[in-house]
Protein backbone atom coordinates (compact mmCIF):
# COMPACT_ATOMS: atom_id res chain seq x y z
CA UNK A 1 0.00 0.00 0.00
CA UNK A 2 1.07 3.20 -0.94
CA UNK A 3 0.75 6.25 1.63
CA UNK A 4 -0.56 9.90 0.61
CA UNK A 5 1.94 12.52 1.86
CA UNK A 6 -0.17 15.76 2.42
CA UNK A 7 3.06 17.67 3.32
CA UNK A 8 4.98 21.36 2.95
CA UNK A 9 8.48 21.56 0.74
CA UNK A 10 11.36 24.25 0.99
CA UNK A 11 14.00 24.86 -0.72
CA UNK A 12 16.76 27.39 -1.41
CA UNK A 13 19.63 27.97 -4.06
CA UNK A 14 22.68 29.92 -4.25
CA UNK A 15 21.63 31.49 -0.03
CA UNK A 16 24.07 31.93 2.61
CA UNK A 17 23.64 29.98 5.21
CA UNK A 18 21.20 27.70 3.28
CA UNK A 19 19.95 25.86 6.43
CA UNK A 20 18.86 28.18 8.46
CA UNK A 21 17.19 30.34 5.79
CA UNK A 22 15.39 26.57 5.06
CA UNK A 23 14.35 25.61 8.66
CA UNK A 24 12.70 29.35 8.92
CA UNK A 25 10.84 28.60 5.98
CA UNK A 26 9.87 24.81 7.09
CA UNK A 27 8.50 26.65 10.25
CA UNK A 28 6.08 28.88 8.26
CA UNK A 29 5.09 25.81 6.71
CA UNK A 30 4.13 23.80 9.76
CA UNK A 31 0.61 23.86 9.55
CA UNK A 32 1.33 21.61 5.82
CA UNK A 33 2.36 18.77 8.45
CA UNK A 34 3.07 18.26 11.91
CA UNK A 35 4.63 14.43 11.83
CA UNK A 36 8.24 15.14 11.34
CA UNK A 37 10.59 17.38 9.46
CA UNK A 38 14.09 16.93 7.63
CA UNK A 39 16.58 19.13 5.96
CA UNK A 40 19.36 18.70 3.20
CA UNK A 41 22.17 20.77 2.97
CA UNK A 42 24.90 20.78 0.16
CA UNK A 43 28.34 21.94 0.85
CA UNK A 44 30.16 21.68 -2.51
CA UNK A 45 29.43 18.06 -3.13
CA UNK A 46 28.93 16.66 0.33
CA UNK A 47 25.12 16.38 1.15
CA UNK A 48 24.25 16.22 4.49
CA UNK A 49 20.80 14.90 6.18
CA UNK A 50 18.72 15.76 9.45
CA UNK A 51 15.29 14.57 9.92
CA UNK A 52 13.06 13.33 12.77
CA UNK A 53 9.95 12.89 14.10
CA UNK A 54 7.49 15.88 15.52
CA UNK A 55 7.61 20.10 14.77
CA UNK A 56 10.71 21.43 12.61
CA UNK A 57 10.87 23.38 16.49
CA UNK A 58 11.37 20.13 18.25
CA UNK A 59 13.59 18.06 15.47
CA UNK A 60 16.29 20.62 14.73
CA UNK A 61 18.41 22.06 17.40
CA UNK A 62 20.38 25.49 16.83
CA UNK A 63 23.90 23.08 16.82
CA UNK A 64 21.83 20.88 14.03
CA UNK A 65 21.08 23.73 12.00
CA UNK A 66 24.69 25.34 12.09
CA UNK A 67 25.98 21.47 11.27
CA UNK A 68 23.93 21.47 7.47
CA UNK A 69 26.34 24.21 5.62
CA UNK A 70 26.39 24.86 2.32
CA UNK A 71 24.51 27.56 0.02
CA UNK A 72 22.09 24.84 -0.97
CA UNK A 73 19.09 23.31 0.43
CA UNK A 74 15.84 21.70 0.73
CA UNK A 75 13.38 20.93 3.44
CA UNK A 76 9.98 19.25 4.15
CA UNK A 77 7.23 19.21 6.57
CA UNK A 78 5.66 15.62 6.46
CA UNK A 79 2.18 14.56 7.34
CA UNK A 80 0.85 11.13 6.05
CA UNK A 81 -2.32 10.45 5.41
CA UNK A 82 -2.25 7.19 5.68
CA UNK A 83 0.12 4.49 7.97
CA UNK A 84 3.78 4.74 8.21
CA UNK A 85 3.60 7.41 10.66
CA UNK A 86 6.56 5.93 12.38
CA UNK A 87 9.09 4.73 9.53
CA UNK A 88 11.81 7.49 9.86
CA UNK A 89 13.38 5.57 6.30
CA UNK A 90 9.82 7.24 4.77
CA UNK A 91 10.37 10.78 6.06
CA UNK A 92 11.39 13.26 3.27
CA UNK A 93 13.35 14.60 1.78
CA UNK A 94 14.97 11.51 0.30
CA UNK A 95 18.38 11.79 -0.29
CA UNK A 96 20.70 9.56 -2.35
CA UNK A 97 23.39 8.71 -4.62
CA UNK A 98 23.67 7.40 -8.19
CA UNK A 99 25.94 7.48 -11.33
CA UNK A 100 24.77 10.75 -12.11
CA UNK A 101 25.60 11.88 -8.65
CA UNK A 102 23.85 13.05 -5.23
CA UNK A 103 20.18 13.79 -5.17
CA UNK A 104 17.92 15.04 -2.67
CA UNK A 105 14.32 15.22 -3.55
CA UNK A 106 10.88 16.66 -1.31
CA UNK A 107 7.57 16.32 -2.35
CA UNK A 108 3.92 17.06 -1.79
CA UNK A 109 0.95 15.28 -3.17
CA UNK A 110 -0.11 11.81 -4.14
CA UNK A 111 0.50 9.97 -7.19
CA UNK A 112 -2.71 8.10 -8.65
CA UNK A 113 -0.85 5.74 -10.28
CA UNK A 114 1.66 4.46 -7.56
CA UNK A 115 0.46 1.05 -7.43
CA UNK A 116 1.20 0.73 -10.77
CA UNK A 117 4.85 2.24 -10.60
CA UNK A 118 5.19 0.03 -7.54
CA UNK A 119 4.33 -3.11 -8.85
CA UNK A 120 6.64 -2.03 -12.15
CA UNK A 121 9.43 -1.52 -10.36
CA UNK A 122 9.13 -4.95 -7.77
CA UNK A 123 8.75 -6.65 -11.08
CA UNK A 124 12.13 -5.87 -11.57
CA UNK A 125 14.02 -6.81 -8.61
CA UNK A 126 14.05 -2.84 -7.54
CA UNK A 127 14.35 -3.01 -4.05
CA UNK A 128 12.57 0.24 -1.51
CA UNK A 129 12.94 1.08 0.86
CA UNK A 130 9.35 3.16 2.34
CA UNK A 131 5.79 2.66 1.19
CA UNK A 132 5.16 6.28 0.51
CA UNK A 133 4.30 7.45 -2.85
CA UNK A 134 7.67 10.12 -3.22
CA UNK A 135 10.24 7.33 -3.09
CA UNK A 136 9.03 6.33 -6.67
CA UNK A 137 10.37 9.37 -8.24
CA UNK A 138 13.78 8.03 -7.14
CA UNK A 139 13.31 5.10 -9.17
CA UNK A 140 12.38 6.73 -12.27
CA UNK A 141 14.94 9.19 -12.43
CA UNK A 142 17.83 6.77 -11.73
CA UNK A 143 16.05 3.94 -14.46
CA UNK A 144 15.94 6.57 -16.91
CA UNK A 145 17.49 5.91 -20.07
CA UNK A 146 17.97 9.38 -20.43
CA UNK A 147 21.87 10.84 -20.86
CA UNK A 148 21.54 13.91 -19.42
CA UNK A 149 20.32 14.43 -15.58
CA UNK A 150 17.83 17.28 -16.28
CA UNK A 151 16.10 15.30 -19.34
CA UNK A 152 16.24 11.92 -16.41
CA UNK A 153 14.01 14.41 -14.20
CA UNK A 154 11.92 15.16 -16.56
CA UNK A 155 11.35 11.97 -17.97
CA UNK A 156 10.68 10.58 -14.69
CA UNK A 157 7.61 13.32 -14.09
CA UNK A 158 6.37 12.65 -17.18
CA UNK A 159 5.52 8.80 -15.78
CA UNK A 160 3.88 10.24 -12.72
CA UNK A 161 -0.24 10.46 -12.55
CA UNK A 162 -1.73 12.84 -10.07
CA UNK A 163 -0.94 15.59 -7.53
CA UNK A 164 2.94 16.42 -7.09
CA UNK A 165 4.83 19.75 -6.12
CA UNK A 166 8.57 18.21 -6.26
CA UNK A 167 11.52 19.55 -5.26
CA UNK A 168 14.84 18.46 -6.28
CA UNK A 169 18.10 19.28 -5.35
CA UNK A 170 21.60 18.07 -7.46
CA UNK A 171 25.35 18.63 -7.01
CA UNK A 172 24.93 21.38 -10.11
CA UNK A 173 21.59 22.63 -9.98
CA UNK A 174 18.20 23.26 -8.40
CA UNK A 175 14.82 22.12 -9.95
CA UNK A 176 11.26 22.44 -8.98
CA UNK A 177 8.20 20.50 -10.60
CA UNK A 178 4.15 21.48 -10.80
CA UNK A 179 2.41 18.22 -12.09
CA UNK A 180 0.32 19.23 -14.75
CA UNK A 181 -2.76 19.72 -13.50
CA UNK A 182 -1.84 22.07 -10.88
CA UNK A 183 -3.17 19.93 -7.60
CA UNK A 184 -1.10 21.67 -5.12
CA UNK A 185 0.78 24.78 -5.11
CA UNK A 186 4.37 25.96 -5.38
CA UNK A 187 5.69 29.43 -6.05
CA UNK A 188 9.06 31.05 -6.79
CA UNK A 189 10.73 33.71 -3.81
CA UNK A 190 13.94 35.70 -4.86
CA UNK A 191 16.63 36.83 -1.85
CA UNK A 192 18.14 40.40 -3.16
CA UNK A 193 21.45 40.12 -2.25
CA UNK A 194 21.66 37.31 0.04
CA UNK A 195 23.94 34.95 -2.41
CA UNK A 196 27.59 34.29 -2.44
CA UNK A 197 29.16 37.36 -3.20
CA UNK A 198 26.00 39.94 -2.71
CA UNK A 199 24.21 37.71 -5.23
CA UNK A 200 20.65 37.09 -5.54
CA UNK A 201 19.15 33.83 -4.08
CA UNK A 202 16.18 32.22 -5.00
CA UNK A 203 14.15 29.63 -3.13
CA UNK A 204 11.09 27.42 -4.17
CA UNK A 205 8.32 27.27 -1.32
CA UNK A 206 4.52 25.57 -1.12
CA UNK A 207 2.62 28.73 0.12
CA UNK A 208 4.20 32.18 0.07
CA UNK A 209 3.78 32.59 4.48
CA UNK A 210 7.17 31.08 3.77
CA UNK A 211 8.55 33.29 1.57
CA UNK A 212 7.15 36.39 3.91
CA UNK A 213 8.94 34.35 7.18
CA UNK A 214 12.68 34.14 5.02
CA UNK A 215 12.03 38.06 3.97
CA UNK A 216 11.59 36.59 0.19
CA UNK A 217 9.95 38.38 -2.61
CA UNK A 218 7.67 36.48 -4.52
CA UNK A 219 8.33 36.23 -8.20
CA UNK A 220 5.41 34.08 -9.54
CA UNK A 221 4.02 30.50 -8.83
CA UNK A 222 5.41 27.69 -11.11
CA UNK A 223 2.74 27.02 -13.59
CA UNK A 224 0.66 23.64 -13.53
CA UNK A 225 2.89 21.15 -15.72
CA UNK A 226 5.85 23.69 -15.36
CA UNK A 227 9.53 22.04 -14.65
CA UNK A 228 12.08 24.96 -13.73
CA UNK A 229 15.93 24.87 -13.47
CA UNK A 230 17.69 27.20 -11.06
CA UNK A 231 21.07 27.22 -11.86
CA UNK A 232 24.65 29.40 -11.72
CA UNK A 233 23.15 30.84 -14.98
CA UNK A 234 20.24 31.71 -13.11
CA UNK A 235 22.37 33.40 -10.59
CA UNK A 236 24.04 35.87 -13.36
CA UNK A 237 20.78 36.42 -15.09
CA UNK A 238 17.90 36.07 -13.58
CA UNK A 239 16.29 33.82 -15.48
CA UNK A 240 15.08 30.24 -15.28
CA UNK A 241 15.16 27.80 -17.47
CA UNK A 242 11.47 25.95 -18.17
CA UNK A 243 10.23 23.23 -19.65
CA UNK A 244 6.49 21.78 -20.03
CA UNK A 245 5.20 18.23 -18.81
CA UNK A 246 3.14 17.04 -21.58
CA UNK A 247 -0.68 17.75 -20.55
CA UNK A 248 -3.22 14.45 -20.44
CA UNK A 249 -6.39 15.81 -18.13
CA UNK A 250 -6.15 19.40 -18.49
CA UNK A 251 -5.64 21.60 -15.10
CA UNK A 252 -7.16 20.82 -11.87
CA UNK A 253 -6.16 23.17 -8.91
CA UNK A 254 -7.42 21.86 -5.21
CA UNK A 255 -10.20 24.45 -4.41
CA UNK A 256 -9.99 23.05 -0.76
CA UNK A 257 -6.74 24.58 -0.33
CA UNK A 258 -8.93 27.68 -0.10
CA UNK A 259 -11.15 26.17 2.14
CA UNK A 260 -9.26 25.12 4.12
CA UNK A 261 -5.68 24.10 4.21
CA UNK A 262 -3.83 27.02 3.07
CA UNK A 263 -2.93 29.23 5.73
CA UNK A 264 -4.96 32.25 5.49
CA UNK A 265 -1.83 34.96 4.85
CA UNK A 266 -0.91 33.26 2.01
CA UNK A 267 -0.88 33.78 -2.21
CA UNK A 268 -2.25 30.52 -3.42
CA UNK A 269 -2.81 30.12 -7.39
CA UNK A 270 -2.29 33.57 -8.05
CA UNK A 271 -4.93 34.85 -5.36
CA UNK A 272 -4.82 35.74 -1.35
CA UNK A 273 -7.07 33.12 0.67
CA UNK A 274 -8.07 35.78 3.19
CA UNK A 275 -9.84 37.20 -0.25
CA UNK A 276 -10.89 34.49 -1.53
CA UNK A 277 -12.30 33.06 2.36
CA UNK A 278 -14.37 36.46 2.52
CA UNK A 279 -15.96 35.87 -0.70
CA UNK A 280 -16.65 32.10 0.09
CA UNK A 281 -18.74 33.68 3.33
CA UNK A 282 -20.46 36.41 1.43
CA UNK A 283 -21.76 33.92 -0.68
CA UNK A 284 -22.79 31.68 2.27
CA UNK A 285 -24.92 34.17 3.52
CA UNK A 286 -26.65 34.64 0.12
CA UNK A 287 -27.29 30.75 0.28
CA UNK A 288 -28.10 30.32 3.97
CA UNK A 289 -28.87 33.49 5.57
CA UNK A 290 -29.26 34.72 9.47
CA UNK A 291 -31.89 33.47 11.02
CA UNK A 292 -34.66 36.27 11.72
CA UNK A 293 -35.53 37.32 15.27
CA UNK A 294 -38.67 39.43 17.13
CA UNK A 295 -38.18 43.06 17.91
CA UNK A 296 -36.98 43.35 21.16
CA UNK A 297 -34.59 40.24 20.96
CA UNK A 298 -31.03 40.17 21.56
CA UNK A 299 -29.08 40.11 17.77
CA UNK A 300 -27.98 36.61 16.48
CA UNK A 301 -24.08 36.31 16.94
CA UNK A 302 -21.67 35.02 14.70
CA UNK A 303 -19.18 33.00 15.46
CA UNK A 304 -16.12 31.55 13.48
CA UNK A 305 -14.32 28.17 14.79
CA UNK A 306 -10.64 29.48 14.65
CA UNK A 307 -9.00 29.84 13.06
CA UNK A 308 -9.39 29.10 9.72
CA UNK A 309 -13.09 29.79 9.21
CA UNK A 310 -12.32 33.38 10.68
CA UNK A 311 -12.15 35.12 6.77
CA UNK A 312 -15.53 33.41 6.04
CA UNK A 313 -16.74 34.27 8.79
CA UNK A 314 -15.78 38.11 8.59
CA UNK A 315 -17.36 37.73 5.16
CA UNK A 316 -20.60 36.21 6.41
CA UNK A 317 -20.97 38.60 8.73
CA UNK A 318 -20.40 41.81 6.25
CA UNK A 319 -22.64 40.90 3.91
CA UNK A 320 -25.45 39.48 6.48
CA UNK A 321 -25.81 43.48 7.55
CA UNK A 322 -25.49 44.47 4.06
CA UNK A 323 -28.55 42.30 3.05
CA UNK A 324 -30.61 43.94 5.87
CA UNK A 325 -30.16 40.87 8.38
CA UNK A 326 -28.73 43.10 11.80
CA UNK A 327 -26.45 40.72 13.88
CA UNK A 328 -22.95 40.99 15.46
CA UNK A 329 -19.75 39.21 14.51
CA UNK A 330 -17.63 38.04 18.18
CA UNK A 331 -15.34 35.22 18.87
CA UNK A 332 -17.35 32.22 20.70
CA UNK A 333 -14.47 30.42 21.46
CA UNK A 334 -11.06 30.92 22.74
CA UNK A 335 -8.52 28.84 20.67
CA UNK A 336 -5.35 27.24 22.59
CA UNK A 337 -2.45 27.95 20.32
CA UNK A 338 -0.47 25.20 21.72
CA UNK A 339 -1.91 22.91 20.62
CA UNK A 340 -2.05 21.62 16.49
CA UNK A 341 -4.75 21.10 14.19
CA UNK A 342 -7.51 18.29 14.90
CA UNK A 343 -8.24 17.97 11.36
CA UNK A 344 -4.17 16.44 10.65
CA UNK A 345 -3.93 14.26 13.83
CA UNK A 346 -3.62 11.13 12.92
CA UNK A 347 -6.61 8.60 14.91
CA UNK A 348 -9.49 10.02 15.66
CA UNK A 349 -8.85 9.42 19.54
CA UNK A 350 -6.19 12.09 19.66
CA UNK A 351 -8.50 14.31 17.04
CA UNK A 352 -11.43 13.87 19.76
CA UNK A 353 -8.77 15.12 22.84
CA UNK A 354 -7.27 17.60 20.93
CA UNK A 355 -10.85 19.56 20.03
CA UNK A 356 -11.39 19.39 23.83
CA UNK A 357 -8.06 20.72 24.71
CA UNK A 358 -8.47 23.35 21.54
CA UNK A 359 -11.44 25.31 22.49
CA UNK A 360 -13.12 26.63 25.30
CA UNK A 361 -16.64 28.53 25.08
CA UNK A 362 -16.73 32.01 25.78
CA UNK A 363 -20.11 32.65 27.87
CA UNK A 364 -20.38 36.26 27.93
CA UNK A 365 -20.76 36.10 24.11
CA UNK A 366 -23.07 33.25 23.71
CA UNK A 367 -25.35 33.17 26.72
CA UNK A 368 -29.16 33.80 25.69
CA UNK A 369 -27.79 34.36 22.27
CA UNK A 370 -29.05 33.00 18.67
CA UNK A 371 -25.73 31.52 17.61
CA UNK A 372 -24.70 30.99 14.04
CA UNK A 373 -21.65 29.34 14.28
CA UNK A 374 -19.55 29.34 10.93
CA UNK A 375 -16.84 26.68 9.86
CA UNK A 376 -14.98 25.86 6.56
CA UNK A 377 -16.19 22.15 6.36
CA UNK A 378 -17.68 18.58 8.06
CA UNK A 379 -15.10 15.82 7.29
CA UNK A 380 -16.74 13.51 9.83
CA UNK A 381 -18.48 15.20 12.20
CA UNK A 382 -17.43 13.97 15.42
CA UNK A 383 -15.71 17.78 16.33
CA UNK A 384 -18.48 19.95 14.96
CA UNK A 385 -20.90 18.05 17.46
CA UNK A 386 -18.44 18.66 20.54
CA UNK A 387 -18.80 21.81 19.79
CA UNK A 388 -22.14 22.30 19.26
CA UNK A 389 -22.61 20.53 22.58
CA UNK A 390 -20.04 22.86 24.46
CA UNK A 391 -21.66 26.12 22.55
CA UNK A 392 -25.34 24.89 24.67
CA UNK A 393 -23.62 24.21 27.54
CA UNK A 394 -22.04 27.79 27.74
CA UNK A 395 -25.94 29.23 27.75
CA UNK A 396 -26.42 29.63 23.73
CA UNK A 397 -30.12 29.92 23.00
CA UNK A 398 -30.46 28.35 20.05
CA UNK A 399 -27.36 27.24 17.43
CA UNK A 400 -27.37 27.59 13.94
CA UNK A 401 -24.48 25.65 11.75
CA UNK A 402 -23.52 27.45 8.05
CA UNK A 403 -20.39 25.84 6.37
CA UNK A 404 -18.41 27.91 3.87
CA UNK A 405 -18.16 24.95 1.33
CA UNK A 406 -20.41 21.87 0.22
CA UNK A 407 -20.31 18.34 1.97
CA UNK A 408 -17.65 16.26 1.62
CA UNK A 409 -18.96 13.14 -0.11
CA UNK A 410 -15.96 11.75 -1.50
CA UNK A 411 -12.17 10.77 -0.42
CA UNK A 412 -9.63 12.37 -1.93
CA UNK A 413 -6.96 10.05 -4.12
CA UNK A 414 -4.54 13.61 -4.60
CA UNK A 415 -3.11 14.23 -1.26
CA UNK A 416 -5.90 15.28 1.00
CA UNK A 417 -6.82 13.24 4.20
CA UNK A 418 -10.34 12.06 3.54
CA UNK A 419 -11.26 9.01 5.26
CA UNK A 420 -13.37 6.40 3.21
CA UNK A 421 -16.65 7.22 1.55
CA UNK A 422 -18.88 5.60 4.11
CA UNK A 423 -16.79 7.41 7.31
CA UNK A 424 -17.63 10.59 5.56
CA UNK A 425 -20.68 12.51 7.40
CA UNK A 426 -22.56 13.48 4.34
CA UNK A 427 -22.48 10.01 3.32
CA UNK A 428 -23.72 8.58 6.61
CA UNK A 429 -26.94 10.68 6.46
CA UNK A 430 -27.45 9.96 2.16
CA UNK A 431 -26.92 13.68 2.24
CA UNK A 432 -30.47 14.38 4.21
CA UNK A 433 -29.20 18.01 5.66
CA UNK A 434 -32.42 17.86 8.49
CA UNK A 435 -31.08 14.68 9.28
CA UNK A 436 -27.58 15.74 9.94
CA UNK A 437 -28.58 18.78 11.69
CA UNK A 438 -30.49 16.53 14.26
CA UNK A 439 -27.30 14.19 14.78
CA UNK A 440 -25.37 17.55 15.44
CA UNK A 441 -28.10 18.59 17.86
CA UNK A 442 -28.84 22.41 16.08
CA UNK A 443 -31.42 24.08 15.10
CA UNK A 444 -30.17 24.61 11.22
CA UNK A 445 -27.42 23.31 8.82
CA UNK A 446 -26.71 24.89 5.92
CA UNK A 447 -23.77 24.09 2.90
CA UNK A 448 -22.31 26.13 0.21
CA UNK A 449 -23.44 24.95 -2.95
CA UNK A 450 -20.58 23.28 -5.00
CA UNK A 451 -21.89 25.85 -7.89
CA UNK A 452 -22.05 28.50 -4.82
CA UNK A 453 -18.37 27.99 -4.17
CA UNK A 454 -16.69 27.94 -7.37
CA UNK A 455 -18.30 31.61 -8.16
CA UNK A 456 -17.23 33.12 -4.81
CA UNK A 457 -13.09 31.73 -5.89
CA UNK A 458 -13.80 33.01 -9.02
CA UNK A 459 -15.48 36.40 -8.25
CA UNK A 460 -12.29 37.24 -6.07
CA UNK A 461 -9.59 36.46 -8.43
CA UNK A 462 -11.93 38.01 -11.80
CA UNK A 463 -10.01 35.13 -13.40
CA UNK A 464 -11.95 31.71 -14.25
CA UNK A 465 -10.11 28.58 -12.53
CA UNK A 466 -10.22 25.26 -13.58
CA UNK A 467 -10.93 23.60 -9.69
CA UNK A 468 -10.69 20.25 -8.68
CA UNK A 469 -13.80 19.63 -6.38
CA UNK A 470 -13.82 15.98 -6.20
CA UNK A 471 -14.15 15.34 -2.47
CA UNK A 472 -17.52 17.09 -2.88
CA UNK A 473 -18.56 16.35 -6.14
CA UNK A 474 -16.91 12.29 -6.37
CA UNK A 475 -15.88 13.86 -10.47
CA UNK A 476 -12.02 12.86 -10.35
CA UNK A 477 -10.18 15.28 -12.70
CA UNK A 478 -6.99 12.54 -13.10
CA UNK A 479 -7.98 8.73 -13.11
CA UNK A 480 -7.62 6.71 -9.96
CA UNK A 481 -7.53 3.42 -11.64
CA UNK A 482 -3.86 2.64 -13.48
CA UNK A 483 -4.03 3.58 -16.86
CA UNK A 484 -0.62 2.80 -18.14
CA UNK A 485 2.63 4.22 -19.13
CA UNK A 486 2.50 6.32 -22.03
CA UNK A 487 5.70 7.58 -24.39
CA UNK A 488 7.61 5.85 -21.60
CA UNK A 489 11.36 5.20 -21.35
CA UNK A 490 10.83 2.60 -19.57
CA UNK A 491 9.85 -0.20 -21.69
CA UNK A 492 12.96 -2.41 -20.52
Amino acid sequence: MAYKEKCGVFGVYNVEKAAHTTYYGMVGLQHRGQEGAGLVSCNQSEFRLHRGHGLVTDVFTPDDVDSLGGINAIGHTRYSTAGGKTQLEGFQPFCVHYRMGNLALAHNGNLSNATELRAFFENQGVLTQSTVDSELFLHLISHSKRSSQIDQIFDAMTQAEGAFSVIILTDRFFCAVRDPNGFRPLCIGRLKGRGRDGTDGYCVASETCALDLCKAEYVRDVEPGEMIIIDKKTVQTGTFSSLKLPQKFGTSQCIFEYVYFARPDSRVFGEFVTKVRRELGRQLAREWPVPKVEEGELLPVIIPIPESATHATLGYHEESVKMGRPCIFDFGFFRNPYVGRSFISPSQELRDLKVLCKFNPMEHTLKDRIVVVVDDSIVRGTTARQLVKLLYAAGAKQVHVRISSPPVTDPCFYGMDFPSKEELFANKYQGDIEAMAAWLQVDSLGYLTPEGLVEAATRSSGTRHSFCRACFTGVYPVPIEPTGRRDSSLDW
